[in-house]
């Protein structure tokens, strides 16, 4: 089902059949309202040109959010950055309770703004189809609070002081958000520790395929496709269990393999270099002696 492209908050108001909203570029919406507009005709997938954040509730049946179902009897916070594509909750029933918010803001609010900069920075805006945040009540209560602060300033009169007093209110929210993110990578252990051992399952049998002369270096990317995460969450969540990046963990693969080459091969250097990935065999030596302290042949001398 090919998704609708909303262009403007202006228009995600229409195609959810709410009023026309009270300021052009941000928005804070009432899930309620949003859910029981919800046909069989306006259930595609959207492709927002703006950010969102929203907490929604009692949604009905099963919502599919990257690695793993959610049932929404519980508030469920996510992100969504300009280009990302949001598949639709289900249609409501008679009996189904939906509650929550959205938060629309347009990048063209943002502009000449700290936040314009760094809202990229927020590694769960990447995370949009891959892990929601599990939101305990103490926590939704600051989240909702702070929304009620946006949602009252911009329903007041709009003077010189009005966007500096939203931004610095977003970017409070963004960086409890951030707390509570990192709170979920440590409580849901279980989970985590699967994904890490995914991931030393997939890299030895990426360093240990004879074919890496032709299939290349392994990348983030292809490592977080494989293991159905983003490149970003997935750095995140490492860096939270092990200190070490995604890039660091397959480096550290890397030169394990290459020791290995050199201890017990009589193969060259450039020719260790070919079956690790690498088209150039200085680009194999850079890398090794920034990590080892010693050129390839060093570590091999010692060894003789």
């Amino acid at each position: 089902m090919k998704p609708i492209h909303i262009k403007t908050i202006s228009e995600f108001h229409k195609l959810n059949k709410l009023p026309p909203p009270e300021h052009p570029l941000i928005s804070i919406v009432d899930y309620a309202k949003v859910a029981a507009a919800k046909t069989d005709d306006n259930l595609h997938p959207i492709v927002g040109d703006y950010y969102s954040v929203s907490v929604k509730r009692n949604l009905p049946g099963k919502m599919r959010y990257g690695q793993q179902e959610y049932d929404f009897d519980e508030g469920i916070m996510y992100a969504m950055a300009p280009g990302q594509v949001l598949y639709p909750s289900p249609k409501i029933n008679d009996g189904d309770h939906p509650s929550g918010w959205i938060l629309l803001i347009h990048p063209d609010f943002l502009w000449n703004t700290s936040l314009a900069k760094n809202i990229k920075h927020y590694g769960y805006f990447d995370y949009a189809v891959n892990e929601a945040l599990f939101l305990s009540e103490k926590e939704e209560v600051t989240i909702n609070s702070i929304i009620q602060n946006i949602q009252q300033e911009y329903q007041s009169n709009i003077d010189k002081f009005s966007q500096g007093i939203i931004i610095s209110q977003i970017e409070t929210m963004l960086n409890y958000a951030d707390r509570f993110y990192q709170r979920q990578f440590i409580t849901r252990k279980i989970n985590n520790h699967l994904i890490l051992d995914r991931l030393e399952q997939l890299l030895a049998r990426y360093f240990n395929d004879d074919s890496m002369a032709v299939k290349g270096l392994p990348t983030v990317q292809n490592i977080a496709e494989a293991l159905n995460t983003s490149p970003g969450y997935l750095s995140n969540l490492l860096k939270t269990l092990t200190g070490q990046s995604t890039q660091q963990h397959i480096h550290d693969k890397l030169i394990a393999k290459a020791k290995e080459k050199l201890s017990t091969t009589d193969l060259s250097v450039s020719e260790i270099a070919y079956e690790l990935g690498f088209e150039h065999s200085q680009s194999f030596s850079k890398l090794f002696k920034s990590k080892t302290k010693q050129s390839p042949l060093e570590f091999r001398a010692a060894f003789n």
